[in-house]
């Protein structure tokens, strides 16, 4: 089959050739492990169940997870061992069930949530570049999304992403997301149970990029949807080199961003303390959970 999956529409044979995001027809994960740093209603205090997907379709100049998106490390596994990998995590009492960079692998992670659906919510933690007819696909399976919309400007997406399209192409994916799951709901105990959350990161000396991004929500969603403005921001591969990326976010300019988010009227959102832009909270890629 040929793979036109995402947004790069490689139309290629994964099984002859690897497309843009790194990878063949084989799924590759690089860490399944409960998870204690992503926003508090999916952490909780068991923690998420995240796996961890090799390889990406953007390829982000920044990214923290430069190890296993652009180096592709990992572990190649099939559908039916990727099932025992979600059993094995709600075996261990996680929250939910976390896919992280999973756009590349759609059809596989499908083939394993249909041999074993966890008791938990599904999470897709993505990029929200993403097709909107691929998203589609997913529908009943997954529970949570929690796509990174990044980018308005597209000689932005493209210099950090290599995507001119960024923008035109998550908005959508953001509102399929939200008609299929609806605003967050949470359990008795604050748990997320169904629902879209929005992340954003801010990046340092690009807060017009989130002022827009803001808009562009205020303008197309209602005031109580969840908002997650992430402060974790720290240089990693080829951003070391890439000024204002060589850097961390100021307190000012983290500062202005929340100041805005909150002139504009939401209600639910999650802000991150200036200690979450540490090198710590980077997972350790260790194929933790993957052989058992």
């Amino acid at each position: 089959m040929l793979c036109n999956i995402c947004p790069r529409s490689c139309n290629i044979d994964r099984s002859v050739k690897m497309g843009f995001c790194n990878s063949n027809n084989l799924i590759k994960v690089s860490r399944a492990a409960p998870h204690y740093w992503e926003e508090p209603p999916v952490s909780g205090t068991r923690g998420s169940g995240a796996v961890f997907f090799s390889g990406c379709s953007l390829r982000c100049v920044f990214c923290q997870n430069y190890e296993i998106s652009h180096e592709c490390f990992g572990k190649e596994i099939t559908a039916p061992r990727l099932a025992d990998i979600f059993r094995r995590l709600a075996e261990q009492g996680v929250h939910n069930i976390n896919l992280v960079t999973p756009t590349h692998y759609t059809f596989e992670i499908i083939k394993a949530l249909e041999l074993y659906k966890p008791p938990v919510p599904v999470v897709w933690n993505s990029s929200a570049y993403e097709k909107v007819e691929t998203l589609e696909k997913l529908e009943g399976l997954v529970d949570i999304y929690l796509p990174d919309l990044k980018y308005f400007d597209s000689e932005i997406s493209l210099k950090y992403s290599y995507s001119a399209d960024y923008f035109a192409v998550a908005s959508k994916a953001v509102g399929e997301m939200y008609r299929q799951v609806g605003k967050l709901s949470l359990d008795e105990n604050g748990i997320a149970k169904k629902g879209l959350i929005i992340r954003h990161l801010v990046l340092p000396g690009n807060i017009s990029q989130s002022f827009k991004i803001f808009e562009y929500l205020a303008e197309n969603f209602p005031r109580d949807i969840s908002i997650s403005v992430m402060r974790q921001y720290v240089p990693c591969g080829k951003a070391v080199n890439m000024p204002p990326l060589d850097r961390k976010l100021t307190a000012r300019e983290y500062r202005m961003v929340k100041e805005k988010i909150i002139e504009l009227g939401f209600e639910n959102i999650y802000f991150q303390q200036g200690e979450a832009a540490e090198n710590t909270y980077i997972p350790d890629f260790n194929l933790e959970g993957i052989d058992f």
